[in-house]
């Protein structure tokens, strides 16, 4: 559907199947394989640098529900990791668990990160009006009796998506899971010599089991963030990224018990190019960060992959599920969602892009309005304003339930 610059439509994204979500300043593409968000940029007529954040892999992706093992496996991996792979892009949904399946788990098809993100996504919805446009997609997972919904929408003028995202528990149990937004920033973004990361976090700890023998980092080891203890006994600067080639590593940051509003933001300093998310803190308290530089050197990842995730949700860290429920609350804080039995919850998030002054600095705080995010940077000056006229109706301080 397509009203003035306000566009929701069909689309194929190197040649998969997609929906495009735009308006006068931005475009953002989401996949029926899987859900992924693959792009969100400024567009090229609106005079804004036209960078795409969000990672893209640099191997070809295929939809993930026609993985084959047998076809596959030699370009992507073993099903267990290379069913994901094989679609992966940008910010992918993990749910209903976060990190690897069990081994009885993969012996019946589960892959890492849940069903979710290798599902084929159906369109539930779309419009555009003069003012908004908007796409709806879902999906049901089978093994979790759960079924998901995903809103995205853009108002005319802003660089702000808006999210409304649902889970249903179909069955008359309650249910405990882990909902996991996997936002993976590429290199178009980040560059170690111009680039921040911002996390409004103190509390954080080292992944406990490495990185496959390439790790930057010393394993469970308790830290203030961002300065985590290095492998070589030394300490590392988080917010800057791909720090050593042929290195990776996964932290996990508590956010500031204190904040309602949680957000996790990059910015590159050649571009004065800001991105961001902001969500309730009660419904994501957990952010994991990731970075692949390089260190994988089997396929699909072949040694050329620069990636950094910054994973806000309910959980700490990508761990199997009975591993991650056997090792309790983390610094006192829960570990994962509940959705009653019969039952939904939803909650909301919103993404932006921003041009910010050259001065920018350091990142201090975001706050919101009901019509704008407020970007509070270095001392001595007046905080950046972002358009947002849609966050009133947004519940992005509040959690919603209801009868399913």
């Amino acid at each position: 559907m397509k009203t003035s610059s306000l566009t929701s439509s069909k689309v194929k994204w190197r040649g998969r199947e997609a929906f495009v979500l735009a308006n006068d300043l931005v475009r953002l593409v989401t996949l029926a394989g899987g859900g992924h968000i693959a792009e969100f940029q400024f567009r090229e007529q609106s005079g804004l640098p036209a960078i795409n954040p969000l990672w893209v892999p640099p191997w070809r992706t295929i939809e993930p529900y026609r993985f084959n093992p047998r076809l596959h496996a030699k370009r992507y991996g073993p099903p267990a990791t290379g069913k994901l792979l094989s679609g992966i892009t940008g910010h992918n949904l993990c749910l209903d668990f976060f990190g690897a399946p069990s081994d009885d788990e993969a012996r019946h098809g589960l892959s890492i990160h849940g069903e979710a993100p290798v599902l084929r996504w159906r369109k539930a919805g779309a419009s555009a009006t003069h003012q908004e446009c908007r796409v709806k997609l879902s999906v049901r997972l089978p093994v979790a009796q759960l079924r998901f919904e995903r809103e995205i929408k853009l108002c005319r003028g802003e660089s702000v998506a808006y999210v409304r995202e649902t889970v249903v528990n179909e069955r008359k149990a309650d249910h405990f899971f882990h909902w996991t937004q996997h936002v993976t920033l590429g290199p178009a973004l980040l560059d170690p010599r111009a680039s921040s990361v911002w996390v409004p976090a103190s509390k954080a700890k080292t992944f406990p089991h490495g990185y496959e023998g390439k790790e930057l980092l010393d394993s469970s080891r308790d830290f203030i963030w961002p300065h985590a203890p290095s492998a070589s006994g030394k300490t590392v600067d988080l917010t800057r990224p791909f720090i050593q080639r042929g290195r990776g590593f996964v932290v996990t940051t508590l956010l500031e018990t204190k904040r309602e509003l949680g957000y996790v933001a990059a910015l590159n300093r050649k571009a004065n190019l800001l991105f961001g998310y902001c969500f309730r803190r009660a419904d994501f308290p957990w952010v994991a960060i990731w970075e692949e530089n390089r260190a994988r050197t089997y396929a699909p990842w072949n040694g050329r992959c620069q990636a950094r995730g910054i994973e806000f949700g309910s959980t700490p860290f990508p761990l199997t599920r009975r591993e991650a429920f056997a090792q309790g609350p983390l610094f006192g804080v829960p570990h994962f969602s509940v959705v009653p039995a019969r039952s939904s919850q939803t909650v909301d998030y919103i993404s932006f892009l921003v041009l910010v002054p050259e001065d920018f600095g350091h990142l201090r705080d975001v706050r919101l309005t009901d019509s704008e995010i407020l970007l509070h940077y270095q001392d001595g000056h007046g905080p950046v304003r972002l358009r947002a006229s849609a966050l009133g109706r947004m519940s992005v301080g509040e959690k919603k339930g209801r009868d399913a």
